[in-house]
């Protein structure tokens, strides 16, 4: 816990050659009280969304007997199958790709589906494409609200996608309950034209969960770096995001995203992290005098 927030853990934060009783093995000792599922481009977290109805059910009662929720999904593999691709194929992947997440977090009890915020990844971006993921948004948020599941909008590494604001030109497009937004940090803390306060209070109403990561800023003459920077030696404000947060009354959880580094100890680097993280909560806390 983050106070009175759930606090969870990004499952490529451990060992992937873990098995999955062991993966949530260490997730419960470390005191956290949920795992973010990853869906990403890779071949063996995309095939998840393939199993039977029986293996499905065989993980959603390994996260049951080992006292760890299973909240949210992060749904990165968007970025190799894109909705706005000028590929027709690639959409309909895309497509496939959403309702079968859908059913998924249907089976095991996920709450919210974080959606990766790019038009397109390995394509040039046009105004083309920027229409088919519009479209395309408007068709997983009625997929979606069909089977009550949150689909929750990153704000991203990327200019498309880079602050609440432009999420919220979509969200209040389509006007549904069932699309909102899900904010890193880290990436809204990195672009220098966002403030990051007024971006949180633009969005509180939307906000359903937030992630934590530290970031490197992106300057004239720097592309920023958006992954694998060490909680505190890059340019978020963890206290005075919280600070701010708990102003506005935000009552969601939050969830550490770090990445697993070949050869290291995962635990010990994520409960240094944790314990970090939970200074700078106790420290914005003060800040804001709650």
């Amino acid at each position: 816990m983050l106070g009175k927030h759930l606090l969870g853990l990004y499952e490529k934060a451990l060992d992937p050659k873990d098995t999955w009783d062991r993966r949530l093995e260490k997730v419960k000792s470390m005191g956290f009280d949920f795992m973010e599922i990853s869906i990403d481009e890779s071949d063996r977290r995309l095939e998840r969304l393939y199993w039977s109805p029986g293996r499905v059910e065989q993980l959603r009662r390994r996260f049951y007997k080992a006292g760890v929720g299973l909240q949210s999904m992060c749904l990165s593999v968007h970025r190799r199958y894109p909705f706005g691709s000028a590929d027709a194929m690639t959409r309909e992947k895309a497509r496939e790709i959403l309702l079968r997440a859908v059913d998924f977090a249907v089976a095991m009890g996920i709450r919210v589906i974080q959606l990766a915020g790019y038009d397109v990844y390995y394509e040039a971006s046009t105004p083309d494409s920027v229409k088919r993921f519009r479209e395309g948004m408007a068709w997983a948020a009625e997929a979606a609200s069909q089977k009550q599941v949150m689909l929750a909008m990153e704000i991203m590494d990327t200019p498309f996608m880079n602050s609440i604001s432009k999420h919220l030109t979509y969200e209040n497009r389509l006007l549904s309950p069932w699309y909102r937004v899900y904010p890193d940090l880290g990436n809204l803390s990195a672009w220098p034209e966002n403030n990051v306060s007024e971006e949180l209070e633009k969005g509180i109403g939307s906000i359903v969960a937030v992630h934590l990561k530290d970031t490197l800023a992106v300057t004239d003459s720097f592309e920023g770096k958006f992954k694998c920077v060490p909680f505190g030696s890059g340019c978020v404000d963890f206290p005075g995001c919280f600070a701010r947060l708990e102003t506005l009354r935000y009552r969601g959880p939050y969830m550490m995203e770090m990445w697993y580094a070949e050869g290291s100890d995962d635990v010990g680097k994520v409960t240094e992290a944790k314990a970090w993280m939970e200074e700078r909560f106790n420290e914005g806390m003060r800040r804001c005098g709650a």
